[in-house]
Order: structure tokens, then C-alpha cells, then sequence
């Protein structure tokens, strides 16, 4: 059995109105296909995408069968990560909204287990967590399995990659057998299928092909353009697409942090989501990026798998991922909802071959992007400028303001045309950028330098992450004290103890002469041109830390 709208399920009046609110109403075509087969109690393999439906395919048929007369747990639903239990809790939450009786709970770890174990206590039909959580509760007896007639592995093939393959077989071992086991994944490794031999009973196999995974909104570019030049390209493209919100993927955490430093220094408001961070941290980073307070979010592909947020406009693979199966998964956080998305690619030299196998992969064609000029940016910002004004003029109401113009225009001896061109040019501001003109790869190797030779200086400052600098701070203490334009600021690489700038040869001398003896963070500072050893030691040194971030 398969279905096409919603409204065509035998199910519950109070999940139809929950259902309606949400604005559901064509299933996606794994929850035309699954909904049915799980409302029927029969175990179901479900193999789709992130991004595709799934907790909507198992949460409606899951809370059909949840009897609310009935305080003993009734399903259990595991999760690779805190986030994707989090944002399944919460949209189980939105489902049974009208049903009366039920209720469903997040655990996982990080969150205080008392405040768990008082929930629990009270009487929850539906548990919603991670694997190590989920047993910990079991091992306390204060979740109890007995009356367990329902268990789903979401995102199963992550779980598994994660490590997590003995806690799935405890807690699967520890449900009555005669439970229906749904599970959902995205692929179909060899342990998923002896996990299903082992513990479902003649499930069906439900998949979408990869036609329907791919997704036709979203419109995909690449960008060559060396590693020196990534983060100018990033911000360029940015301005002139302005996208709501962005999700910016790197490889790595230092990666990820290091970029993060850069776009603040820019002024743009990004943070960092990667495996590193704590529990809190992460609730933290995802609630201002999901309330607008930030809106670039850098992410590494673990920490980012979960990410549902239907406002990501903009999906940018800062470097391109090692394995194709992970693009997939990253150009998904956009284009959500039925909403247009755009996602941006940035590859050079070899890397375009990995390109090539990303669009064989895909069975999609990558459509190469120019680089977008100054003027590109600079017209944009001016476009998005003049809407403003017209948006003020057409409301009126600015009569105080015409008054002082008026008067200004009659004290001074200025065209109202100059007047407003001024004004315009002390809005906008007048910084001058150079065009981005790409080198040969034989010409320069090192793809860490953002800097030409012949043109800056190296400096050395006695300060780093020790005394919790960042390149943030170091901009903005140049910036700040010796007033020199942020363009004549280039590369920024900071390490325990120390840290390195370019700057331009013009400034060079100002710079040292105005921050001797200034404080960075507390910390007097020493500022000095950088010898060749220590060029020596910080090539040997970056080497190292790129070896030790990717172990």
C-alpha cells in the first residue's frame, strides 16, 4: 500500500489536526511508502536520505499505536547524536500535540540524569536517544523495557559508524521479542543487514531510489579558486547571494575553528559546530543559528549530521569532502521544505577530479561559478541599500530629517546630488579591494599562505591560544591602535605560544612602531619582524598540527 496525501491515512483525528498545522500534506515518497507498511505492524527497513522525511515516516504510525491509557514506556527510538534526538523529540512533540496522555521524552548524555530520571518516573510512553544514555537508564532500572512493543534506529548506518553496534544489540536484546523494529538509513552497509537478520522478522525493504534522493531545488556550483583565497571567495559570495542562513562545511575542527576566527574578524556572525565541543556548547551554537543570531554556522560532517533547519539557504563545501556519500548529506541541509537552495563547491588543481567523481556519484552536473568581481559585491550592497531607501521613502514620515537636510543644504555651499553621494559613500563605506587573479599551482604549493612574498611582511607576536587569542583579536588590536585599512592585513596564524600576521610592506613599520609595549587579551606584547627561523619553525609546526588534526 502506498499513499499521496496525508489526509488519506486511517489515523487519529487529533494527529490529523497536529499533522495539519505543520502544513503537511503530499508525503514524501518514504513516508508514502513507509507510513502504511508500519501502521501495519510489520518490520520495515526504510532506506532514504537525510532530509527526506524520515521521523515523519516513523513518528505517525509510532504515535497511532501509542496507547495513552497505558503509562509504561511503549517505544523507544535511539539516535546516533544528541542534535537528531533533540529535533526528533521535537517534532514527535509537534505530532502528538492534541493527543492527550502521551508524552515522549529526549535522553541523552550531557544533560543532568537526575532531571531524566524525575521525567521518567512521572511516566513517559515514548523514550527518544542515544545508545549510551538509553542503556545507562537501563542499567539504573529507571527505564524499564518490559512493556516495550516498538523500537526505531534512526540514521542506523551512523549509529554503527559511530561504535555503537554492542549498545544497539543490549538494548535490542533487552525489549520483548514480539516488538516491531523499524530502522532507517540512509545506505546498506553489511552490518545493517546482520543487525536485521538478527533482530527483525521479515522486514520489508522500503527504498527510495536515488532518483528521488537527489534533490532537484537545489542548484549546485563550483568555484576554482586556490586554498589562499577560499575565505575572500566565501565572503564575496555571501554578499552578494545574502542567504538567510548558511552552512559552511570544512574537514576538520581546527579547520573549522580557524575559519569561524577569520569570518568574525570580517564582521560576520558565524560559530562552530564540530565533535570537540561540549554538549551545552553545541545546544548553544544550534539555538542562535536556528533564532538568526548568528547566521553562518562552519560544521564538520559528523557534528553536522541532524541538522534540520528549513531557513538554510546556502550550503558552501569549503573543502570538498573526503567521501561523495558525505556531499550528498551536506547540499541536503538545504533546498528543505520545497524551498530553493544553492550549494557551492570550492576545488583546484587535483581536487577537480574529485569533483568529477562527486558529479558521477550524484548523477548531477556541477555547473562552474565565476568568482564574484568587487563590482559585484559593491552593486549588490548598493542595490540592497537604495531597497532600504525606497522602503523608508514610500512610508513618508521623515519629516524631522527633510528639515535638517534643508537646513544643511542652506548653511552650505553643496549640490544635493554631492550631499547624497556622501552620504551613500559614509553608509557603504569606501574600501578598496583588489580583483582575485589565480596563480599557476607550479608557481606557489603552499596552499596555507594567503600572502604574496614581494608584498608583505611577516611579524611575530609573543602571544597564542595559550592567552586564548584569536585572529579576531589580533585584527582588531591592529585595526584599532594604528587605524590602518584591514585590507592591508593579510594571513593570521596562531599557535600555543605565539602567533604570526602579514601585513602590507607599507605598514609594516607603523604597526611595529604603534603596538610595542600594547596588551592583546591582558598580555604585553612583543611584535617584531619574523626572522627566518622562525618562518622555518612555523612551516615545521603547521605541518604537525595539520598531521595531529586529521588523527
Amino acid at each position: 500500500m502506498e499513499i499521496t496525501q496525508f489526509k488519506d491515512l486511517e489515523i487519529k483525528e487529533e494527529l490529523q489536526r497536529a499533522i495539519e498545522d505543520l502544513g503537511y500534506e503530499q508525503a514524501s515518497p518514504i513516508q508514502a511508502k513507509a507510513i502504511p507498511a508500519v501502521l501495519s505492524g510489520i518490520d520495515v527497513i526504510g532506506q532514504a536520505q537525510t532530509g527526506t522525511g524520515k521521523t515523519a515516516a516513523f513518528g505517525i504510525p509510532l504515535l497511532q499505536r501509542i496507547d495513552p491509557n497505558n503509562k509504561n514506556l511503549q517505544a523507544i527510538v535511539l539516535c546516533p547524536t544528541r542534535e537528531l534526538a533533540i529535533q526528533v523529540s521535537e517534532e514527535l512533540r509537534k505530532l502528538a500535540k492534541y493527543l492527550q496522555g502521551v508524552k515522549t521524552l529526549p535522553v541523552y548524555g550531557g544533560q543532568p540524569i537526575d532531571r531524566q530520571i524525575k521525567a521518567l518516573k512521572s511516566g513517559v510512553q515514548v523514550v527518544i536517544g542515544t545508545p549510551g544514555r538509553v542503556i545507562d537508564h537501563i542499567n539504573r532500572r529507571t527505564l524499564k523495557t518490559g512493556m516495550v512493543n516498538m523500537v526505531v534506529l534512526d540514521e542506523a548506518d551512523e549509529m554503527l559508524d559511530m561504535g555503537f553496534r554492542e549498545d544497539i544489540e543490549t538494548i535490542l536484546s533487552s525489549v520483548p521479542e514480539d516488538r516491531q523494529t523499524s530502522l532507517f538509513s540512509a545506505t546498506m552497509p553489511k552490518a545493517i543487514l546482520e543487525l536485521t537478520r538478527k533482530y527483525q522478522n521479515n522486514p520489508e525493504h522500503i527504498k527510495v531510489v536515488r532518483k528521488e534522493l537527489t534533490v532537484s531545488n537545489i542548484k549546485q556550483f563550483y568555484i576554482e579558486t586556490r586554498y589562499s583565497n577560499k575565505l575572500e571567495v566565501l565572503t564575496r559570495l555571501i554578499d552578494v547571494y545574502n542567504p538567510k542562513l548558511s552552512v559552511v562545511f570544512t574537514n576538520t575542527k581546527k579547520g573549522a575553528d580557524e575559519l569561524v576566527s577569520s569570518l568574525q574578524a570580517r564582521g560576520y556572525g558565524a560559530d562552530s559546530l564540530h565533535g570537540d565541543l561540549k554538549q551545552a556548547q553545541r545546544d548553544i551554537v544550534m539555538d542562535k543559528f536556528r533564532s538568526g543570531t548568528i547566521d553562518i554556522l562552519v560544521a564538520t560532517d559528523v557534528a553536522a549530521r541532524g541538522i534540520d533547519v528549513d531557513d538554510v539557504e546556502c550550503v558552501f563545501n569549503y573543502e570538498l569532502p573526503q567521501d561523495e556519500e558525505y556531499y550528498v548529506h551536506r547540499i541536503g541541509r538545504t533546498g528543505r521544505a520545497g524551498r530553493d537552495g544553492l550549494a557551492f563547491s570550492f576545488a583546484f588543481g587535483r581536487e577537480m577530479r574529485k569533483l568529477k567523481d562527486i558529479e558521477r556519484y550524484t548523477k548531477s552536473k556541477v555547473m562552474k561559478h565565476a568568482i564574484p568581481t568587487v563590482n559585484d559585491v559593491e552593486q549588490k550592497r548598493a542595490n540592497q541599500y537604495f531597497e532600504e531607501i525606497k522602503k523608508i521613502l514610500d512610508e513618508g514620515n521623515f519629516a524631522k530629517h527633510l528639515q535638517l537636510v534643508e537646513d544643511f543644504l542652506n548653511e552650505e555651499d553643496y549640490s544635493l546630488i554631492d550631499v547624497c553621494a556622501a552620504i551613500v559613500k559614509n553608509s557603504l563605506g569606501d574600501e578598496e579591494k583588489q580583483e582575485i587573479k589565480e596563480e599557476s599551482s607550479d608557481n606557489r604549493r603552499n596552499k596555507n599562505r594567503s600572502r604574496n612574498d614581494a608584498d608583505m611582511t611577516r611579524l611575530f607576536l609573543n602571544v597564542g591560544r595559550k592567552q586564548k587569542v584569536q585572529a579576531k583579536d589580533i585584527l582588531g588590536a591592529i585595526a584599532g591602535e594604528t587605524g590602518i585599512s584591514s585590507n592591508k592585513i593579510g594571513s593570521i596564524d596562531i599557535y600555543d605560544k605565539y602567533s604570526f600576521v602579514d601585513v602590507s610592506n607599507s605598514a609594516a613599520k607603523t604597526i611595529i612602531e604603534k603596538m610595542k609595549s600594547r596588551k592583546i587579551k591582558g598580555n604585553k606584547l612583543n611584535i617584531e619582524r619574523a626572522g627566518k627561523r622562525d618562518n622555518t619553525s612555523r612551516k615545521r609546526n603547521s605541518n604537525f598540527s595539520k598531521k595531529r588534526d586529521r588523527m
